[in-house]
């Protein structure tokens, strides 16, 4: 069973700690992205799972064994860097075939499997040429394939798309979640990107200042996130964060926004809590958009609309903060022009504490 197990994983560099005991357990061809903000732990936790920065505290399995005095070379992983990490004076046939060389495999062995490596990745063309001679997907595609033919039981890419142009991102996505498929290998996949993360991972999991904050699918972590980070970084535009007071009125709990009451489920931390603080979350897609002076929806200022085809933007701002509503283009232009409201199904509604910012348990997935 070829999975990864960090127990209590931390990294130290002299007195100043920047990985806080990070359990986590990744199934055999799991693909598991790894997410969050710059310098927040995710690549040094790569890193250590590579071999290449030693661990300062917990375990570290692969494959059922324990490796944290293990060499990289022998855990049986291999690593798609962000730069490449390609030889200039090697062709892309030998560039692939260069681990295999290492290992003392036979010629017809080498030969073979950049045979096969090269058509599953596009490059059976371009096998005689020099990265010089490449673009940069056809560079990624050459740092992926000398990882694919050693066969590891574990794949490692850190931020392997960051180099690249939006459109050469996009179509780089779709062939690393189609190799995925494909190979089946276990993956740890790191990425500041969260498009990158939702369009990619089985399982997603989002770090902030060297800790875990919340492990999910996709879906459970856009639907149900644990605190207001995540809330936050996990969506385009983010979830908008509005600030309110529980109110409570003959149907069940509301939260009070300025003048308007918005309706809320009904949770149990919400009993007996009238006047109390709380912080709603609402994504962009979820808000439906009103005419000015509707009956029952919150006002807001729309400050500006941007249309993207089939759907549009409308910058607005409540309580003197930006608020982002996602919605299809509408056939008259004078509807999205008159929107100064919105509505949101109770059930669309996620409900934090004011204080720590965690989600409120009746949610039922976000925790």
């Amino acid at each position: 069973m070829s999975g990864v197990n960090l127990e209590g994983i931390t990294k130290a560099y002299g007195g100043f700690q920047v990985v806080h005991g990070i359990d986590l357990e990744v199934q055999e061809k799991e693909f598991v992205v790894l997410v969050g903000p710059s310098g927040c732990g995710k690549s040094t936790t790569l890193r250590m799972i590579a071999g290449l920065e030693e661990i300062s505290g917990g375990s570290l399995k692969i494959d059922d064994r324990v490796v944290n005095r293990i060499a990289p070379k022998d855990r049986d992983v291999a690593m798609v860097f962000q730069n490449y990490a390609l030889y200039p004076h090697l062709n892309v046939e030998d560039n692939i075939g260069f681990g295999l060389r290492i290992r003392k495999e036979s010629k017809e062995k080498i030969a073979s499997s950049v045979e096969e490596v090269a058509g599953i990745l596009g490059l059976t063309d371009y096998l005689k040429r020099r990265p010089a001679d490449l673009s940069g997907g056809q560079r990624q595609r050459v740092a992926m394939g000398r990882a694919i033919v050693r066969q590891p039981k574990v794949f490692l890419f850190d931020e392997p798309l960051s180099n690249l142009d939006a459109k050469l991102r996009t179509q780089m996505r779709a062939e690393i979640k189609r190799l995925h498929k494909r190979l089946g290998v276990t993956s740890i996949y790191v990425t500041h990107d969260q498009v990158e993360a939702m369009t990619l991972a089985d399982r997603i999991v989002v770090m902030h200042d060297g800790r875990i904050e919340q492990v999910g699918t996709p879906m459970e972590l856009f639907q149900y996130p644990a605190n207001t980070f995540v809330a936050e970084f996990l969506g385009s535009p983010p979830m908008n964060m509005v600030e309110a007071t529980v109110g409570a009125s003959d149907s069940g709990p509301i939260a009070i926004v300025g003048s308007a009451q918005v309706p809320l489920r009904r949770l149990p931390e919400l009993q007996n809590c009238v006047g109390e603080k709380i912080i709603i979350g609402i994504r962009p897609e979820f808000a439906v958009p009103q005419p000015t002076g509707t009956k029952g929806a919150v006002p807001i200022t729309v400050d500006l609309i941007e249309t993207l085809g089939s759907e549009a933007l409308l910058h607005a701002t409540l309580q003197d903060k930006p608020f982002v509503i996602r919605t299809e283009t509408m056939t008259s232009s004078n509807r999205l022009e008159n929107v100064g409201a919105f509505t949101v199904p109770p059930e669309m509604i996620r409900v934090f504490d004011a204080e720590s910012g965690r989600a409120l348990l009746g949610q039922g997935k976000a925790q």
